[in-house]
């Protein structure tokens, strides 16, 4: 299937939707196997919308027994499943871990490294606002005044990061810490580029969010 160059505003650069595609499938890959939540890739999301679009124009010119638009489609298909999912997974992990992530981003706003965009982060905070309603009227109506108070942080769920993951170095990594669960002694490592490990996230979860490992 023939892409077309696709001009990304932000550095002025023109890159091809192969590129954006590729971007998209190890975003969709990274965010499916990450315990937390990763920096959203709105903009290559955006991109690849709107790429779909010409392309199914395309496919709309050719006579419907041409083979080429049966397997066009199957392919379009692919790729709006690939966005689909990678935007559910996102929605699953803020509605699981909607308070701890509300709190984080609250924070990232205020040095502009946020990692929801604008629609995600109005939908945690009105999934937050509706738990809590639900809350009040399923059980804290139904107690006595004194016992009506409640802290909702109180219900915070955190991801599990010192979970174990797999994942294969895209560059070589010098000076990773591993840190000793037993409290004996840390370990410090380097990953050679294209060389897969199993690791706890923690430690890789910066490396991962800079592109310097997959996880797979």
């Amino acid at each position: 299937m023939e892409f077309d160059n696709i001009e990304i505003s932000d550095e002025e650069e023109e890159i091809t939707a192969q590129t954006v595609l590729k971007t998209l499938q190890n975003a969709w890959q990274n965010e499916r196997l990450a315990p937390e939540i990763l920096p959203h890739q709105n903009e290559m999301v955006e991109c690849m919308l709107g790429q779909i679009q010409h392309m199914e124009r395309n496919i709309n010119k050719l006579p419907k027994t041409d083979l080429r638009a049966s397997i066009h489609k199957m392919e379009l298909n692919r790729i709006k499943f690939i966005i689909c999912n990678y935007l559910k997974t996102r929605l699953d992990k803020i509605e699981k871990y909607c308070i701890s992530i509300l709190n984080d981003e609250k924070q990232r706003l205020e040095s502009g490294t946020n990692y929801l965009t604008p629609s995600e982060y109005k939908y945690a905070q009105e999934y937050l606002i509706n738990m809590e309603s639900h809350l009040k009227e399923v059980a804290l109506d139904h107690v006595p005044g004194n016992m009506q108070s409640f802290d909702l942080n109180k219900l915070v769920i955190y991801p599990y990061l010192q979970a174990h993951v797999f994942l294969k170095a895209n560059e070589t990594v010098t000076g990773i810490i591993l840190e000793d669960l037993g409290g004996d002694q840390d370990e410090e490592i380097d990953l050679e580029e294209n060389s897969q490990h199993i690791l706890q996230y923690k430690p890789i979860a910066d490396l991962l969010k800079s592109g310097k490992v997959q996880l797979m």
